[in-house]
């Protein structure tokens, strides 16, 4: 079944996920900038904010519209909450002459994503198939996921940067949320089409102020979003990407790109999909007490890739390679998917406005014309 929520029926939702005992997590504009924090109610949305996103560039402004949802994404993505940037693992205490290992148990509250994006959901999906369902399962994003509910907000107004059509990842969800909305904004009328995903979700919607949604309501809806698949402001081609790509380990445009990269890591830090981190073992000075911290990391980072004898990685050439290579092929490879939902976020905060679609067609179009691989790198 599929409801109408209108506009000012929008706040029902978030009294029945408070209802329920979920800390809500949502958008908010902060500093000028888009960020997921705790809110309270729909009026903490950033209403009337739609986001200006290109290579390098981001900007919240005022549109003419007071709708909820017609930004994009920002800087922050659903990981910070999943896969926290800094987590103490545990912590070694002195008791006599024997250390007690304790466990981070810390308690994790019940929390409702709202406003998670088609392509963010996918990105959820492809960490949760890596730390949960894999042979090493990370009990820390266990703990975090398990009471988490996903309200998805589908994308009417896809920006600058986004090639989720791409990548077969948005702009409508179609699985993993909860409940998912649609905000329509037409002629006179302010409205929000909300369905089920799950069995939770449809607990949820019984508590809502709406109606059972008409067929031009529907129709209304699936015109929206077709409109949205040819408003992407990027796209890539992924035919053949995989061995596109392991065919150009020397291509020459690495070193093109390489000249611009600054090696600051921005692309993975804002990817909802990196998953690079590093182990910190932090001791008291009274040698009481020790902790072991985990923290993201980069694979830009020239001490990522330190083994016994050096870094593996040593140029800015191979460093871009690495991460390109990893998000559009071997991440296949590893995990059967790959590592790319067509967010855009690597390219919006990239300070030279690197854009990993044009990398891609730029490497394409070289084999056209008989590209001459460059020379080994040492």
């Amino acid at each position: 079944m599929i409801l109408v929520l209108e506009k000012g029926d929008l706040q029902s939702l978030f009294d029945a996920l408070t209802s329920e005992k979920y800390q809500l997590i949502g958008p908010r504009v902060e500093d000028a900038a888009l960020v997921y924090d705790e809110i309270i109610s729909a009026d903490d949305l950033p209403v009337g904010y739609v986001d200006e996103q290109d290579g390098g560039k981001y900007r919240l402004v005022k549109s003419d519209r007071d709708a909820y949802f017609d930004y994009v994404v920002g800087q922050h993505t659903w990981k910070r909450y999943l896969y926290a940037p800094d987590v103490t693992l545990y912590e070694l205490k002195r008791t006599g002459k024997n250390f007690e290992i304790v466990e981070n148990k810390s308690e994790i509250p019940k929390r409702a994503f709202i406003g998670v994006r088609a392509c963010e959901i996918e990105a959820i999906r492809i960490q949760d198939k890596i730390l949960l369902e894999g042979p090493y399962k990370d009990t820390d994003y266990e703990r975090r996921r398990q009471d988490i509910l996903i309200v998805a907000v589908n994308c009417v107004h896809p920006g600058g940067t986004c090639f989720c059509a791409s990548m077969g990842t948005g702009p409508r969800a179609n699985r993993g949320f909860d409940l998912a909305l649609t905000e329509i904004v037409e002629d006179s009328r302010h409205y929000f089409l909300i369905e089920s995903g799950t069995n939770t979700g449809e607990k949820i919607m019984k508590n809502l102020k709406g109606k059972e949604a008409g067929k031009d309501e529907i129709e209304a809806a699936d015109r929206i979003m077709k409109d949205a698949e040819n408003k992407m402001g990027r796209h890539v081609d992924t035919a053949g990407v995989k061995e596109l790509l392991y065919r150009n380990f020397e291509n020459s445009r690495w070193e093109v790109v390489a000249q611009r990269c600054l090696n600051c890591g921005n692309c993975t830090l804002v990817c909802p999909t990196c998953f690079c981190i590093n182990i910190e073992d932090i001791s008291s000075l009274e040698a009481d007490s020790a902790q072991r911290v985990r923290k993201w990391d980069s694979c830009f980072t020239l001490d990522h890739s330190y083994i016994y004898g050096g870094s593996v990685r040593t140029s800015a050439k191979a460093r871009y390679r690495q991460w390109l290579t990893h998000k559009l092929a071997s991440w296949i490879d590893q995990f059967g998917m790959s590592g790319c939902v067509g967010c855009g976020r690597c390219i919006t905060w990239c300070p030279v406005g690197i854009d990993l679609t044009e990398e891609v067609r730029a490497i394409r179009e070289s084999e056209g014309k008989g590209e001459i691989m460059a020379d080994k790198e040492e």
